[in-house]
């Protein structure tokens, strides 16, 4: 199977992206998982990225993108385009901080608005069949092979949908009870019914072969990495304390453990004011009952630990702007977002030495055992100090790095899908 070739060799010349974006088929997309989020302050990854996708596909090829949804009540059809681009754009507006109506009695409302105005239309496509993609982004609703199979009769379209990662099946200790079952279903609709499949990065397209080939599936594989999603800042980050940033949910495959328990040591080791800042950016997950007690009732941790939840993007941003290194100790990942936030906005990231954050981080990242506490205290203390020699050799890799963009991601999508046969 084509897992790791790149399209252009699978399909023989790759289209240019002019053609591609005038002349390719018909894409239907689904915004599931946005609709299904009206009621959070705040996104996570995949949200981002669907709202990525949605926005640029909009942009790029505004004349062939149709916008469809399974309400959260069960029914599916196409979304009137209008009121989908309203919600787009105020899903952005909320994400910002610009609209500030997002609290209490007025966040339900707006999700009754939504929920009413973006009632999904039955809808069956008069195209040929085969001409359409049907480009779902996020694992929601996958387990419902038989939903699928319903949606891809109707809009009589190729099924296309994104991988992000196989974490449920690889290491279902992480994930919460029954999650791997569930996730399994998932994957199984996928490997049935997909014409091709996106996936974020090489190492999460070689964790997705082995499935398709236990299916008998001979399909393309195309790696579509993420871009940065945040805007660049408008003004440079404000001097002061040193202090580094983690921006993940509080769950125990993100490893905050770790940092925690190395924070703690350097205190009892150097004393509190001479400590840098621990800021945790994330809303409090699953499974992390020994996490949370140290970060309620650990009395050394008060000073220097600081949990941040429910910002806003701009808000995140300044704080990865402003931190002396972005942390991100995961034990398993499939992409990691995060990386190429930092980076693009300048701030060196110190990070799991796994295959996929080796990919975001483009060679410029920094990447130790997610076990090795010393080490990760040597580099929190090296990357604190006003000069840091390893910090400045992370810097200094990063003026040959250019920060992807989401228009030349969707780009190569576009021509990728307008190459399937």
């Amino acid at each position: 199977m084509n897992s790791l070739v790149p399209h252009s060799q699978a399909f023989g010349a790759a289209s240019p992206f002019g053609r591609a974006l005038v002349d390719g088929p018909e894409i239907v997309l689904d915004l599931s998982r946005l609709l299904s989020r009206v009621l959070h302050p705040t996104p996570t990854g995949v949200d981002r990225v669907e709202m990525a996708y949605a926005r640029t596909l909009l942009q790029r090829a505004p004349d062939r993108v149709r916008l469809a949804a399974t309400h959260p009540l069960g029914w599916h059809g196409r979304l009137p385009a209008r009121a989908a681009r309203d919600f787009l754009d105020s899903t952005a507006r909320r994400w910002s901080g610009e609209d500030h109506r997002g609290t209490g009695w007025s966040r339900w409302r707006n999700a009754l608005d939504a929920s009413i105005r973006l009632a999904p239309v039955p809808y069956r496509s008069s195209s040929r069949a085969g001409r359409s993609i049907y480009l779902h982004l996020s694992s929601r609703g996958l387990e419902r092979a038989e939903l699928f199979e319903a949606i891809l009769r109707r809009e009589r379209a190729r099924f296309v949908p994104f991988v992000h990662d196989l974490i449920p099946l690889d290491h279902p200790e992480y994930g919460r009870p029954g999650g791997e079952a569930l996730y399994r279903r998932k994957i199984a609709t996928v490997t049935a019914l997909a014409s091709a499949v996106l996936v974020n990065s090489e190492a999460t397209a070689e964790r997705l072969a082995p499935y398709l080939r236990a299916a008998g599936r001979s399909i393309p594989l195309h790696v579509a990495p993420l871009a940065p999603t945040f805007a660049p800042p408008t003004t440079s980050p404000a001097s002061g304390a040193p202090y580094f940033v983690m921006v993940a949910t509080l769950e125990p495959r993100k490893n905050h453990l770790l940092l925690l328990n190395v924070w703690r040591r350097m205190i009892e080791t150097h004393g509190a004011e001479a400590v840098p800042r621990l800021v945790l950016v994330g809303r409090r997950g699953w499974e992390n009952e020994n996490l949370l007690d140290m970060l309620d009732r650990c009395p050394a941790l008060e000073a220097v630990v600081v949990e941040r939840n429910g910002l806003a993007d701009r808000q995140v941003r300044d704080l990865i702007a402003g931190a002396r290194a972005l942390l991100l100790p995961s034990f398993a990942e499939g992409f990691g977002l995060p990386v190429v936030e930092a980076l693009a906005l300048g701030t060196p990231v110190i990070a799991s030495d796994l295959p996929a954050l080796r990919e975001a981080g483009g060679g410029v990242s920094e990447h130790l055992d997610p076990m090795d506490g010393p080490g990760w205290m040597h580099a929190v203390l090296d990357y604190a100090a006003p000069t840091s020699p390893r910090r400045d050799a992370q810097l200094a890799r990063m003026r040959d790095w250019r920060a992807p963009t989401w228009r030349s991601r969707v780009d190569d999508v576009l021509e990728f899908l307008a190459a399937l046969p």
